[in-house]
């Protein structure tokens, strides 16, 4: 289901969170209007992160997108790597710079690279005063030890990782808006946290925490892989990387941080025949008396009301429900009592390139630059 074919959205960003967005037309080249505010840059444009990085932004009321890079499609329109947006910008597709020059009189250049590129472009990058908006996996981790484990390479900018702020906006609202330099969450590792975060933040999340995770193709990427070939990923399901997933680290201190105690992740992704999307079901023991009015109070209390995250109440997490929004979903069920423990499903749903990329992403340069969370996010996916 393309999101490309809904109407152009964007919020009014003097009504208040939760009020219906407004639309509006599509901003074509060469439109009337007053100056944006800021201006931005995108690196690795001609992927699928970049692609919605791309559509968000040339809707966004604020921020004006001034350069698209990338290493393929060079010196043409950005309608030749994605279709749908044929005629939404001039823009040219041009290699990703090689100094920090062309970064002057930008505000914020988003990197939706490959992570050794992101480490190239970020050691370009670190002396001037751009912030930096990093959706690979380079900067997530805190330890350069657990990166080289779960990434196979020796972090190459072991210092500046402390300088990174991890972009999870639900957890570390306040820090992103103090930040220049952002690590953009995985989207299994935003899925996985935002269903536990409520345990975490309650105090009863401790010991293993086992999780299964069925994602959509898109998240592999543009370019074609036998595993990605629609043959044989339209009728399959296939477990991959179980227990060495990269995003595995993230969730781990993401959720210590929130609270967790003594925590062991066990994570097993499953590439399923979808496009986009991310279904996670996580399971954790907690003591026997939780029961599930408390479960539901926790959730209610960890999400901003009117925020990106809701709580349905008279069905389970779905990923039709929230493919192409910036939208999740959670829920904790809680299970028969077994002796003294009992164990809590935490499901929770979202779209890999939205709320688990690019819309995030988008999310968090709000707050870096001052402006509301929802601007340019605040649209429902397509349904069906």
């Amino acid at each position: 289901s393309s999101i490309s074919s809904r109407p152009a959205m964007t919020i009014d960003t003097d009504t208040p969170l939760g009020s219906a967005p407004q639309e509006v037309a599509p901003q074509t080249p060469g439109g009337g209007g007053q100056p944006k505010r800021f201006k931005a840059a995108v690196y690795g444009a001609t992927g699928y992160i970049g692609a919605e990085l791309v559509r968000r932004l040339i809707l966004h009321p604020d921020v004006e997108l001034v350069r698209v890079c990338a290493a393929d499609h060079l010196g043409k329109p950005l309608g030749a790597a994605h279709p749908n947006l044929e005629g939404f910008t001039d823009l040219i597709i041009t290699a990703v710079p090689a100094d920090e020059s062309q970064v002057e009189r930008v505000d914020v250049v988003f990197l939706a690279l490959p992570h050794e590129v992101s480490w190239r472009v970020v050691a370009q990058l670190q002396h001037t005063g751009t912030r930096i908006l990093d959706c690979s996996g380079a900067f997530r981790v805190d330890k350069a030890s657990e990166y080289e484990r779960f990434y196979g390479n020796v972090h190459p900018l072991p210092d500046l990782l402390p300088q990174f702020v991890y972009g999870l906006c639900e957890l570390n609202r306040e820090a992103i808006k103090e930040t220049r330099w952002l690590a953009s969450p995985g989207c299994f590792a935003t899925t996985a946290e935002l269903g536990l975060l409520p345990l975490a933040l309650a105090g009863v999340l401790r010991g293993d925490v086992y999780s299964v995770g069925i994602t959509g193709s898109s998240g592999a990427g543009s370019t074609a892989l036998p595993t990605t070939h629609h043959p044989t990923r339209s009728a399959n399901l296939r477990s991959y990387s179980p227990l060495t997933h990269p995003h595995s680290p993230e969730i781990l201190q993401t959720l210590e941080h929130a609270g967790g105690k003594h925590l062991s992740i066990h994570f097993v992704p499953v590439a399923g025949p979808l496009a986009r999307g991310i279904l996670v079901n996580s399971f954790v023991q907690v003591p026997a008396t939780v029961t599930q009015g408390q479960l539901d109070s926790w959730v209610d209390a960890a999400f901003t009301p009117g925020g990106f995250v809701r709580r349905p109440k008279e069905r389970l997490p779905e990923v039709i429900a929230v493919a192409g929004s910036n939208f999740a979903e959670v829920k904790l069920v809680a299970g028969p009592v077994e002796g003294e423990v009992r164990t809590v499903t935490a499901i929770s749903a979202l779209d890999n390139l939205l709320k688990g990329g690019a819309g995030q992403a988008i999310q968090n340069m709000n707050l870096m630059l001052g402006l509301r969370e929802d601007t340019a996010l605040r649209d429902p996916g397509p349904y069906p």
